[in-house]
């Protein structure tokens, strides 16, 4: 790709959210010579604390993003809970990369499945109910054990139950806030997995290998490469990606994850549009990490290399008083730690993650 139209060194990513995921990419831009312009309501931000500025105000205040887009030269965004509305509005003041619509999409898992049924990848079975007969009704269709999900904002477990033949739906349908919900079937896979696009302006994409996943209640435990898996399945899960990033046009970066089928299938289960939690190992151990490369997609740059760099990396999420080890992991050969600057631990809260390579 050509750097004719590229952003040049000084100027100013605005990032639409506060957290770990927007300090790393602050860093990585200032390695670039790009300064970063925080735009989050929240009351405490790492990434505002390595950033240049920061906007402190809510999605809704039109007035704070209007003087937040005179400001910077691109926008994009940390986490998919930012208000479509206030990306659309920025939109037509400064290049927002990604856009609203992939936005939209990814932050209603119903949306999500019928936009990854349409471009011909398989999901878990599924249905949408919108009031508690619809759930009842849901359920029967989907058929148990099955898991049930709000439609918006559930992340790292939160927003979801496991049905079975014993379960109480109408208690379950309280619990989960009497809102709409998904209804998917357990699939049988073997592994779950993710994949890790980042695609610019001029169509260029590329992912990172492919990353094993384990979770522990509901949150990502660890992310081991090499995956392990073979080559078929390899390319399956990178064709995912990369059939998702072409269909909506993206410029920047997008991560799917995926269940490995005991079938031999790849299902996509859930996408963000935003570097991922299980993309943070390449930060040590590959030429281009995944934030360094969303820097250099939204700003008009070459894609960097994606070599491994080493025989194997394992990153572990360090949740809530796992930071307590962090004497030890310092004093650990092969392990890169990397910390959020988060003021307090409690359970559930990832304060950072290590990396163990394998050289």
């Amino acid at each position: 790709m050509s750097t004719s139209g590229a952003l040049a060194p000084g100027s100013t990513i605005g990032i639409l959210g506060g957290g770990q995921l927007g300090r790393m990419t602050a860093l990585a831009a200032a390695n670039l010579g790009y300064s970063c312009h925080i735009f989050a309501p929240d009351a405490e931000s790492p990434a505002a604390s390595v950033s240049a500025a920061w906007t402190r105000a809510p999605y809704e205040d039109q007035n704070a993003l209007r003087t937040f887009a005179g400001k910077v030269d691109v926008v994009t965004y940390e986490f998919e809970n930012v208000p479509v509305a206030c990306v659309a509005f920025l939109e037509t003041l400064v290049p927002v990369r990604p856009g609203a619509e992939l936005l939209r999409v990814a932050q209603h898992r119903g949306r999500e499945k019928a936009f990854f049924e349409g471009i011909g990848v398989p999901v878990a079975p599924f249905a949408l109910a919108a009031s508690e007969a619809d759930f009842i009704v849901a359920v029967r269709q989907v058929g148990l054990p099955a898991i049930a999900k709000t439609t918006t904002e559930g992340y790292d477990g939160k927003g979801q139950a496991r049905l079975d033949a014993g379960s109480d739906l109408a208690a379950v349908w309280a619990a989960l806030g009497h809102r709409e919900l998904i209804v998917e079937g357990l699939v049988d896979f073997v592994a779950e997995a993710s994949v890790i696009v980042a695609r610019d302006a001029a169509g260029d994409a590329r992912c990172f290998p492919v990353g094993r996943n384990v979770h522990r209640n509901g949150i990502l435990h660890t992310t081991t490469v090499p995956a392990g898996f073979d080559d078929a399945l390899l390319r399956q899960a990178e064709a995912v990606g990369q059939r998702a990033a072409e269909a909506f046009g993206l410029i920047g970066m997008l991560c799917v994850e995926l269940f490995i089928g005991r079938d031999g299938r790849v299902l996509a289960n859930e996408m963000a549009p935003r570097p991922h939690n299980s993309g943070h190992w390449t930060q040590d151990a590959c030429l281009t990490s995944q934030f360094e490369q969303l820097v250099r997609a939204v700003c008009g740059l070459p894609l960097g290399a994606i070599d491994l760099q080493a025989r194997q990396v394992v990153m572990t999420n360090l949740i809530g008083d796992d930071v307590s080890e962090w004497p030890r992991i310092v004093a650990e050969p092969g392990a890169k730690l990397h910390l959020y600057g988060k003021r307090k631990a409690r359970a559930g809260r990832k304060m950072g993650h290590v990396n163990r390579l394998i050289l």
